[in-house]
């Protein structure tokens, strides 16, 4: 505990940061504070000391701004649940918080002004709202078993009766009033269908890497082993254990936004990198038809046996196992006509962003859940004489602080001032 901890002062909060904060300054020290809007007054708690900057919760509002609204769910607030970032704000000033962080990391990592590509974070289909949305949720179990969420940047478990993010039998799971001891965590999944599952989490084998416990291992404890999900036409059977979006609206909002990005034709060759159970190839399938090919890659065996299963009935598309690197990409031997990537949250880093440019595609969809690792691979692709020509954000994830992006890549270098979508920034703002 830094001495520093706890002590209170008055901010007056600027612009909003990258991870849910607002930035203020206190004499002279950069603040990171959460729990507050842009233009407020606040009466704020200090968390946590790093050197040049401080973090902070606002703990009392003294000037309120627009926008900010009583949090509908009784686990937020400082000290409290850390899954939400927004729950003090509306939808409308959610989605123009995000937006504003988008164009700030490209302005800062990119030194791209991206202003005239994205005005708007969209909002998906308003069926589920800012609440009931979220389809999967694993949550933590303390000492004693019990079901909770952790408590943000914090290893203490909030415990709760139900998470009013999650989706009907996710957050309002039976398995949140039992304990379950010997597992790490429990995991509720559901399918297009109602179908929902329950998993346990097991510590997985393997040392810890970079500080990082190795995955867990996981087992169905009740529920199908595979979920249905719909996206267009098709039905989709995932491990229930599996990834697959968790909003229901955001693998078909975030496929038609790829389709307009890269416009695949008849014919054509795609590669979809970072796969999974073939959500994009299978939608990349349809639009290229017989007469082309699709090839994903993914390193995951489970994602690659589903998605191996969906295309069964498009011989013309198939998802190959190995992990997404230079090397491979350099070992395919394709010269595709559209390249689409969907990588972690890491994002795909320089080389392998050199790899599959070199593999010279006419356009390239970059599907991210990172605002900041895309603009490090956007900056990446600009030094190799690529430009971006395209930006969307969605608002994928309700009442937290992520957002997704669709990025379309070109050929031709980076926009000069005066192109009218993006222009070169010179922007620099401390990161929490």
């Amino acid at each position: 505990m830094s001495e520093a901890a706890d002590q209170l002062i008055v901010l007056d909060v600027g612009a909003a940061a990258h991870g849910g904060y607002c930035v203020a300054r206190h004499e002279g020290r950069v603040v990171f504070v959460r729990h507050a809007l842009p233009g407020e007054r606040v009466r704020a708690a200090v968390t946590e000391e790093r050197g040049s900057f401080w973090r902070a919760d606002a703990v009392e509002v003294l000037a309120a701004a627009q926008g900010r609204v009583t949090p509908p769910c009784p686990h937020a607030g400082p000290g409290r649940c850390g899954g939400c970032d927004w729950q003090h704000a509306d939808a409308a000033t959610q989605r123009d918080l995000k937006a504003a962080v988008v164009r700030e990391q490209f302005a800062r990592l990119a030194g791209l002004d991206v202003s005239g590509l994205l005005t708007a974070v969209e909002p998906l289909p308003p069926e589920q709202g800012l609440l009931g949305w979220r389809t999967r949720i694993t949550y933590a179990l303390d000492r004693s078993g019990r079901p909770g969420l952790h408590r943000h940047r914090s290893g203490e478990i909030e415990r709760l009766a139900a998470c009013p993010l999650g989706a009907p039998g996710v957050g309002d799971s039976p398995a949140l009033a039992r304990t379950w001891p010997g597992l790490t965590g429990i995991e509720v999944a559901r399918g297009d269908d109602g179908a929902v599952t329950l998993i346990g989490h097991r510590p997985g084998a393997g040392r810890q890497s970079r500080g990082r416990r190795p995955p867990d291992r996981t087992e169905v404890i009740d529920g199908p082993d595979v979920l249905p999900h719909r996206l267009g036409e098709r039905t989709f059977e995932v491990a229930a254990a599996g990834f697959w979006q968790v909003h229901p609206a955001a693998a078909a909002s975030f496929a038609a936004a790829v389709l307009q990005a890269v416009r695949p034709a008849p014919g054509e060759t795609c590669l979809d990198l970072y796969a999974g159970a073939g959500a994009l190839t299978a939608t990349l399938a349809d639009a290229v038809g017989p007469s082309g090919r699709v090839i994903g890659v993914e390193s995951s065996a489970r994602a690659v046996a589903d998605a191996t299963a969906n295309l069964a009935e498009t011989p013309w598309a198939q998802v190959r196992r190995g992990r997404v690197d230079a090397a491979l990409l350099a070992a395919l031997g394709e010269r595709p006509d559209v390249i689409v990537l969907d990588p972690p949250r890491a994002g795909a880093g320089h080389d392998v962003m050199a790899a599959l440019l070199a593999l010279a595609p006419r356009a390239v969809a970059y599907v991210a859940c990172d605002p900041a690792a895309l603009a490090r691979d956007v900056a990446a692709a600009g030094d190799l004489g690529w430009r971006l020509s395209g930006l969307r954000a969605f608002d994928a994830f309700p009442m937290t602080h992520h957002v997704e992006c669709v990025a379309q890549l070109e050929p031709g270098g980076q926009l000069e001032p005066g192109d009218g979508s993006v222009v070169r920034a010179d922007a620099a703002r401390p990161s929490p």
